[in-house]
């Protein structure tokens, strides 16, 4: 990281020292002193990230408190699950966490696999965690993107954005969709992996380096956007393990974990890269600036599992894509957690079966639910314009939050 950038003082101390910041336990909800005042923000707010709304409590411009409100994009996803089989959820899969929708069916997938014990080829495999890591980067693209304008940059968003499209590109090649996908099915695949892909992914794979060192000249290592987001936003990483964070959310607190590596999955043990963690180098562990640098460092740690992939695939397999695929889901009896690790960190699918066709009970256990959860505990005391940088570094989906 470049020297001239130095570490800044927390904000926090110095605020402190000319405005009174009540302690939580001093605001009543519902009876505030006067010189406090109750700020909505959303759910239609260009900083909100969703349809999310925050009811702030603030002294002056001091956050004193604030109160997520979620709610207003019901999925109902576990309540469908009941009523459709086994491959019909895919679809709904799609629409939690549609930032990422590859991760979330490779995870639900995955769950259903391990219940019913089928085999899946290794062609299968490969393909699978080469598109979840594409996925991860155009996730990180958007997160990176957004939370530049958040903090008032604009031109790091379109080479993000611009990245994100080549992968997209790719998905459409494939499948035939760009969003929505339904394309990792239970026992294989929608379709094969289109002859171009290949080609396509090492083209893009040189492409998305260069533009890596390119946001982080314009944005990462940029003097103002250090100042707006280091040392904001402090989450402990014992608070952030109690709470149950995850992802870069946990990560960013120097917290090395990873379920890629923690506890793998897939053919995740056959590939050679590092878990990103935070550091003290421009911030201070657990801070906004933090949850970005571990999205940085992903963004290139997945690209190197991209180029192992390339090397590793085997092209020569004609092996069917939908071979494994059972000609009737029937799950046995019985109960299954599954965990897989997503760009907003642990995803996991608790299913119950019945022996039917059918799942009794299938519950989510969404990463950026619990990352939000976190708010409240890291924004008080901070200026409301800290606010607003503390929210993008969460990096919220309201589709897997209001599941």
């Amino acid at each position: 990281m470049p020297e001239i950038l130095e570490r800044r003082t927390i904000k926090h101390s110095t605020l402190a020292t000319t405005t009174h910041v009540h302690a939580p336990e001093e605001v009543e909800r519902g009876r505030l002193r006067t010189e406090e005042m109750v700020l909505n923000m959303g759910p239609q707010h260009p900083s909100t990230h969703g349809v999310l709304r925050l009811e702030v409590v603030l002294d002056g411009e001091i956050v004193v408190d604030v109160i997520p409100h979620i709610g207003y994009l019901h999925r109902c996803f576990e309540k469908h699950a009941e009523a459709l089989t086994y491959p019909q959820i895919i679809p709904y899969v799609d629409r939690m966490d549609y930032i990422s929708a590859m991760s979330g069916e490779h995870g639900y997938v995955t769950a259903v696999e391990r219940m019913m014990n089928v085999e899946v080829p290794e062609k299968v495999e490969y393909i699978r965690v080469l598109f979840a890591e594409l996925q991860r980067i155009a996730s990180h693209l958007i997160a990176i993107g957004t939370y530049g304008l958040d903090a008032g940059a604009f031109t790091p968003f379109l080479y993000c954005l611009r990245d994100r499209e080549s992968i997209l590109e790719m998905f459409e090649k494939t499948c035939g969709a760009r969003f929505l996908y339904n394309y990792m099915w239970v026992g294989g695949l929608s379709h094969d992996l289109h002859p171009d892909v290949l080609g396509m992914c090492r083209a893009f794979v040189k492409v998305n380096r260069e533009t890596h060192t390119e946001v982080n000249n314009l944005l990462t290592f940029n003097h103002i956007f250090v100042e707006r987001t280091a040392n904001i936003g402090i989450l402990d990483p014992l608070v952030a393990v109690n709470c149950g964070a995850s992802g870069p959310m946990l990560r960013g607190c120097g917290v090395k974990w990873d379920i890629r590596k923690n506890d793998p999955y897939s053919i995740y043990d056959r590939f050679d890269f590092d878990v990103a963690v935070g550091s003290n180098d421009l911030g201070t562990l657990g801070d906004a600036f933090n949850r970005h640098w571990v999205r940085m460092l992903e963004w290139e740690q997945s690209l190197n599992i991209i180029e192992q992939i390339l090397e590793q695939y085997p092209r020569n397999d004609m092996t069917d894509v939908q071979s494994a695929i059972p000609r009737r889901l029937k799950a046995p009896a019985g109960e299954i957690y599954s965990r897989t690790e997503t760009p907003r960190g642990e995803l996991g699918y608790y299913i119950v079966s019945r022996g039917d066709v059918k799942p009794w009970r299938v519950k989510v256990r969404s990463p950026a639910f619990s990352n939000l959860s976190i708010l409240p505990l890291i924004s008080r005391g901070y200026l409301i314009a800290d606010l607003v940088v503390i929210l993008g570094s969460i990096d919220i989906v309201l589709g897997e939050v209001d599941r």
